[in-house]
């Protein structure tokens, strides 16, 4: 096992942190600037000391060109792989804007833009997100500008959160059906319960409120 003093221990941990962080190793002024060193030469020093004790490789002509051995190597090609691993975890969802009417919701030209993210988030995994319109939702807080995870379905349990069409709008309310008759409740007591009857009206589920993601300007 390699021994190194306090103050090359650090400077390790800080190679490796530079490299956890950034993908790079620091430079000589970067180590300087960060542990107080007058100058780049101290820097340079120590990183010598720690090349010739072998927990370190120094390729000549780079600024950056510092490179790990041995189990210090190990650990940071570790944590760089996690950091891979979770990001690969990721999944990317497609925005839908105004929509437009006549058109399905996923259609192309309803697409604003689309984001990665967790899927550990939701409740269940989504497959759009649906920029919200209006305080129709407000006292549950699904407010103005928000993004909604939508899970398509066809079907929805009494007091579930929806993503519904009527002709050619799309909105989110509460469902309740009763019988035949669908009825689309607001979270909002300025807007009015809209009463659908399936048989007359032009009516689908788009998809279930899985989550909510909220952008801050």
């Amino acid at each position: 096992m390699i021994k190194l003093t306090a103050r090359q221990e650090q400077i390790l941990n800080l190679i490796k942190d530079a490299i956890d962080n950034t993908g790079f190793p620091p430079t000589r002024a970067e180590i300087a600037a960060e542990l107080g060193f007058k100058s780049a030469n101290a820097a340079e020093e120590h990183l010598q000391a720690l090349a010739r004790k072998g927990a370190i490789e120094i390729a000549a002509g780079t600024s950056r060109g510092i490179r790990l051995l041995g189990a210090h190597a190990e650990s940071a090609k570790a944590a760089v792989s996690a950091a891979a691993t979770a990001v690969t975890h990721l999944i990317s969802l497609p925005l839908i804007g105004r929509v437009a009417a006549g058109s399905p919701i996923l259609a192309q030209e309803n697409l604003e833009t689309s984001y990665n993210v967790d899927p550990a988030l939701f409740s269940a995994k989504p497959d759009f997100l649906l920029k919200v319109r209006g305080e129709s939702m407000r006292d549950i807080g699904i407010m103005d500008g928000d993004l909604l995870a939508v899970k398509k379905v066809d079907s929805a349990k009494n007091g579930q959160v929806v993503v519904a069409r009527i002709g050619s709008e799309v909105t989110v309310k509460r469902y309740r059906k009763t019988g035949s008759t669908i009825e689309l409740l607001p979270e909002n007591p300025d807007f009015k319960v809209i009463t659908v009857n399936p048989e007359a009206d032009e009516f689908a589920l788009e998809g279930l409120a899985v989550g909510l993601l909220r952008t801050w300007h």
